[in-house]
């Protein structure tokens, strides 16, 4: 048999073998080596939860606001400007640009930036409307692996499950940098900085602005001038995630002072902002992703390169959520309106951490749990171990993450004590 007559054959059982693995794939269906893919933590905390049917079962995976009662909440305001709208005959339904509302980057870059910041007052700030937190982190990493090609992204550990999921999407390499003392579930500053002092110039850190999601511990403000020193030193580059401003404290200066005074001190940075939380407007997926430049030139020109990553991601952003927020920044009495309702919400999860921290001190708990009430914002890390935890959830219907994270949010007055007696029984026996 020749060479030739050999190549032949192998080429013809090459071709048959294909037309044979191909009739396989049409007879089991184009999909068949699809497997179900594991949900995700905290929705599926959700879905357990609802397919529960005991009378006491609570929901403390989720991140989203109820009130006394248990239930959603829409914040007054809420409902007072998105009836102005719906009753404005001039309103459209029209795309907004790429960049989105312009109205509502004016007042979202206020809000987080303050009102006299240099920063705005020199137009060295890129702002575009996002979806939600998510989308503007998405598209800020995206932009980060275009056009900072080669960057190095340190996140805390832990941190909110997603941040992971999206820098792998825009394939971007991570480095964790300890946050959590796990004994006293307070933040491990020595630890942080440490790894922080060996991050090479250039390198992304993603840090929260407030209310540290899921262990709801946040360096102090001397702190946080420490961090500054040494990224400065170092030339890294800050990206601050922002999804509790005025949530966590109550007080929206408050939340936004690590943000501004990483601006006053002549940082370029990312800051990504959410008003899932703040304004309650979970579904309406309303967030922004701001670029602080060197000079305006170049904020223009970043401007319309993000402009470039989100035409191909999604076009452009929604508008209803962004209309409701934008009238409510820019009318003082709508604002203050507004700021006096996310104070109570604020205050009711506050009091709901103390209610649950002198219930474990009557019941004499083993361990100490002020560390409840010096975390803020909707999360808690409680320090339960694995173990404890499914006491929890298999014994009483509590749900929660494995990790010991509890939404603060579910907690009200007639649960409270049904939850510090299962975790007194999770601790005793567990």
């Amino acid at each position: 048999m020749t060479q030739h007559t050999t190549r032949a054959h192998t080429r013809l059982f090459r071709i048959m073998n294909q037309l044979e693995m191909n009739e396989t794939a049409a007879g089991q269906g184009l999909f068949s080596h699809l497997s179900v893919a594991p949900a995700d933590p905290i929705l599926g905390t959700t879905l357990a939860w609802r397919a529960d049917p005991h009378p006491q079962k609570m929901n403390l995976g989720v991140g989203a606001y109820r009130t006394e009662e248990g239930k959603p909440y829409v914040f007054s305001i809420v409902k007072k400007v998105e009836r102005q709208i719906i009753e404005d005959s001039t309103m459209d339904k029209e795309y907004l640009p790429i960049e989105g509302l312009a109205a509502f980057n004016t007042g979202t870059a206020k809000l987080i930036f303050g009102e006299d910041s240099p920063a705005l007052a020199e137009k060295r700030v890129a702002t575009v409307q996002s979806i939600s937190g998510t989308g503007s982190l998405r598209v800020g990493f995206e932009f980060i692996a275009k056009y900072l090609p080669g960057s190095t992204i340190y996140v805390s550990n832990p941190t909110w499950g997603n941040h992971l999921s999206i820098m792998e999407k825009a394939q971007l390499k991570y480095v964790e940098y300890p946050y959590l003392e796990g004994q006293t579930c307070t933040l491990a500053f020595d630890k942080m900085m440490s790894v922080l002092s060996t991050a090479a110039a250039g390198s992304v850190v993603l840090l929260h602005a407030c209310a540290h999601n899921p262990t709801g511990v946040d360096p102090s403000q001397p702190q946080w001038e420490a961090i500054a020193n040494l990224m400065q030193e170092r030339g890294l580059i800050p990206y601050f995630d922002c999804a509790y401003q005025g949530f966590a404290s109550g007080d929206l200066h408050r939340d936004a002072w690590a943000v501004r005074m990483f601006v006053a001190r002549g940082f370029e940075m990312f800051v990504s902002q959410s008003y899932a939380k703040n304004f309650g407007l979970y579904g309406e997926r309303i967030g922004a992703l701001n670029i602080v430049c060197k000079t305006a030139a170049q904020a223009e020109a970043v401007l319309s390169q993000v402009k470039l990553v989100i035409r191909p991601m999604y076009s452009n952003p929604p508008v209803h959520g962004a209309r409701i927020v934008a009238k409510v920044l820019s009318n003082p009495e709508y604002f203050n309106e507004w700021a006096t309702e996310l104070k109570a919400v604020s205050e009711r999860i506050l009091s709901m951490r103390q209610a649950l921290v002198d219930a474990l001190q009557r019941l004499q708990t083993p361990g100490t749990w002020t560390h409840i009430t010096s975390q803020i914002g909707m999360f808690s890390y409680t320090g339960l171990s694995p173990a404890q935890v499914e006491v929890l959830i298999k014994k009483y219907h509590i749900y929660l993450l494995k990790s010991g994270r509890i939404s603060m949010a579910g907690i009200n007055t007639r649960n409270v004590e049904y939850l510090a007696t299962a975790i007194h029984d999770a601790v005793t026996s567990a």
